[in-house]
């Protein structure tokens, strides 16, 4: 197992899982970063107003257009220096009566004698005040420049009513949201690869330190009701999903029956990766395969076997009759005729767990089992949830770790492993649970008989 960032652990449908996941979050900072630039462009923004007037320029006493097009060229390089000359400043100022700050543009229209002159300032009176008295006192000043050309007004000065410039960020306001948007994908895909999960099942063999038992696949069946456990025998399931908890429940079975143990304790390190689940599966294969299985809920937290079997709760549960001493094993232990398992469930969370849980009472529980069972298995908390799980180590013969993808940091998978070993029940191995890189099934609307019977046809003609 190596820490830090390494790129073939990463999973990149599992990163796009997550920019879909957290889509909101990017359009959330976009839409922040919109109304925060908007807002910091018009801090900072200066209105400007331009007034703007066009000239004809033509040679005193020539009429040869060729003539007046040379010179509407050379004047307009200069005539913008005309008029921001500090004679051009004094004279309006003298006229207008106030200090009048302008700024002069002068460009000729393409292949024309013609001058589009430009005032912009921070008012519209001052641009259209200081473009009109500047084309006033333009020949005062130009004489010395050119004294053979005149300038006709064609469009007299306008006065501006909306300003010229927009603010300094909006020309980039767009630019700069997308790149907030990408900034935060990359952020988001920065903590995917960060978080110290096993993302995808080809790298677990690496990270994990143990037996990869096998994969269980991400499964979303169709018609299913919102609680409804994916056990094996249902129709919602798909055939490979089924297939998968059994090849999974036949490497446990081969690995416990070569130790010859028959106790075999189900744990994860944290809620909803699937434990639950996958001991029912493990039960209920064991149980196809002709073996007599007693599966004991030893959740006294959060008892969820007999929802995943659809159950009734009829008071605080069979196993807490045990373990309170008001019925013996064998009384309290029944025998489920639908799933042919014989089931110790609870009903309730556990009122004292301190007298419930206790290693002799459990001990005393499995050997009243362990002749008669083939196997025992228990499903307990997951070891994140408090010492539950480690009492149960104590009385069991081999764990199964559940993993499901990007759930739990490996290092404290590790570490649980290292604690089933010291405590002295072997670790069998991990299953990694709903782990979408697995090949989807291609039949989610078929169930598991309609799947069967369509491969039957299919091998018989």
């Amino acid at each position: 197992m190596r820490e830090g960032l390494d790129l073939s652990t990463m999973s990149y449908r599992g990163l796009l899982r997550e920019w879909l996941r957290y889509w909101w979050v990017v359009l959330v900072f976009a839409i922040a970063a919109w109304l925060g630039i908007t807002g910091a462009g018009q801090l900072l923004y200066t209105p400007q107003y331009t007034a703007t007037a066009t000239l004809v320029v033509s040679v005193k006493g020539d009429e040869n257009t060729y003539t007046s097009l040379s010179t509407a060229t050379q004047m307009a390089d200069v005539i913008g220096e005309i008029f921001q000359s500090d004679v051009m400043q004094e004279l309006v100022q003298n006229e207008s009566g106030q200090a009048v700050q302008a700024s002069i543009t002068c460009s000729q229209v393409e292949e024309t004698n013609l001058l589009s002159l430009s005032a912009t300032a921070e008012s519209p009176r001052d641009a259209y005040t200081f473009l009109n008295l500047a084309l006033q006192h333009y020949d005062e000043v130009s004489d010395y420049v050119f004294s053979n050309a005149s300038l006709q007004i064609l469009q007299e000065p306008s006065v501006p009513t909306a300003p010229s410039n927009r603010p300094p960020l909006a020309a980039r306001r767009e630019l700069l949201t997308a790149l907030a948007a990408v900034f935060m994908a990359g952020v988001i895909a920065c903590f995917y690869a960060l978080r110290f999960t096993v993302k995808k099942s080809a790298a677990a063999g690496k990270q994990l330190d143990g037996t990869i038992l096998g994969t269980i696949p991400f499964e979303k069946a169709r018609r299913r009701r919102a609680k409804e456990a994916l056990l094996i025998r249902l129709p919602i399931v798909s055939m490979q999903y089924a297939e998968a908890c059994r090849r999974v429940a036949t490497r446990i079975e081969h690995h416990v029956r070569r130790k010859g143990h028959t106790v075999i304790l189900v744990t994860s390190v944290n809620e909803n990766e699937g434990k639950s689940t996958v001991a029912a599966n493990l039960a209920l294969a064991l149980a196809d395969a002709y073996k007599k299985v007693l599966l004991i809920d030893g959740d006294l937290r959060k008892p969820a076997q007999y929802k995943v079997f659809d159950e009734k709760p009829q008071g605080p549960g069979p196993l807490a009759e045990v373990l309170q001493g008001d019925k013996t094993p064998r009384e309290a232990a029944r025998l489920n005729v639908k799933s042919g398992v014989y089931e110790l469930f609870l009903y309730r969370a556990a009122a004292s767990l301190e007298s419930m849980l206790q290693p002799e009472k459990l001990q005393a529980l499995i050997d009243a089992f362990k002749e008669e069972m083939d196997y025992i298995v228990i499903d307990c908390s997951p070891t994140a949830a408090g010492a539950d799980a480690e009492v149960w180590m104590q009385v069991a013969q081999s764990a199964v770790m559940v993993v499901r993808e990007d759930w739990s940091d490996v290092r404290v998978i590790n570490d649980t492993a290292d604690m089933i070993w010291q405590s002295g029940c072997e670790l069998a191995g991990f299953v990694l649970n709903a782990f979408r890189d697995e090949p989807a099934s291609r039949a989610y609307g078929y169930d598991y008989m309609h799947s069967y019977g369509k491969e039957e046809r299919t091998r018989h003609g």
